[in-house]
């Protein structure tokens, strides 16, 4: 769980009694490459925190695949919209690569954030920090050129550039693939 403690403390310094009290609701898991994690439509229950490996969330729209974000070892990924509104979820979250993961039961992280003060704390520090990715990448995407958007892409998500499929990382910046490899390939 080294990966997950690291990155659990780099948003907030959380205490060692409550890493405990987490550890008590995780399970560990596996997902392989191109497993589903979440599926739209369908209720989870589960939330999961990546060990090792990398997701994409996407929607599927018109039949084509939407890629809205990226998750990688220390991160959380669950559907929004069952945690915070009890609805089945409108987006799948897919294994870019095989995933190993603690599994955490909706209903326990929700009790545990309700009830704990600095996981309270750390979960609205890295909401607080995903809210500003997104908005930021709102505004690359409506006012930078898709170079530009390329750029800030990769100088914020370095791993993901090495790691992940490019027809991926396309539909994330709302450019064509052959768009990206073209700006790739430009000194």
């Amino acid at each position: 769980m080294e990966n997950i403690i690291n990155k659990i403390k780099m948003a907030y310094p959380v205490s060692d009694a409550t890493l405990e009290a987490l550890k008590a609701h995780l399970t560990p898991c596996r997902f392989p490459k191109r497993g589903r994690m979440v599926e739209a439509g369908a209720y989870c229950h589960s939330a999961y925190f990546i060990e090792k490996g990398i997701t994409r969330s996407f929607w599927l729209v018109n039949g084509e695949e939407i890629t809205t974000s990226f998750a990688a070892e220390g991160c959380i990924v669950f559907s929004m919209d069952e945690l915070y509104y009890g609805k089945i979820s409108e987006e799948y979250v897919e294994a870019l690569e095989e995933v190993v993961a603690y599994r955490i039961a909706i209903a326990d992280l929700r009790r545990l954030i309700e009830t704990n003060l600095e996981l309270c704390n750390w979960w609205r520090i890295i909401h607080q920090n995903e809210y500003r990715r997104l908005h930021r990448s709102h505004k690359e995407r409506l006012t930078l050129p898709a170079r530009e958007r390329y750029e800030a892409f990769r100088k914020q998500f370095p791993e993901v550039c090495r790691r992940v499929n490019l027809g991926y990382i396309a539909s994330y910046l709302g450019i064509t693939l052959s768009t990206l490899s073209r700006l790739r390939n430009i000194p």
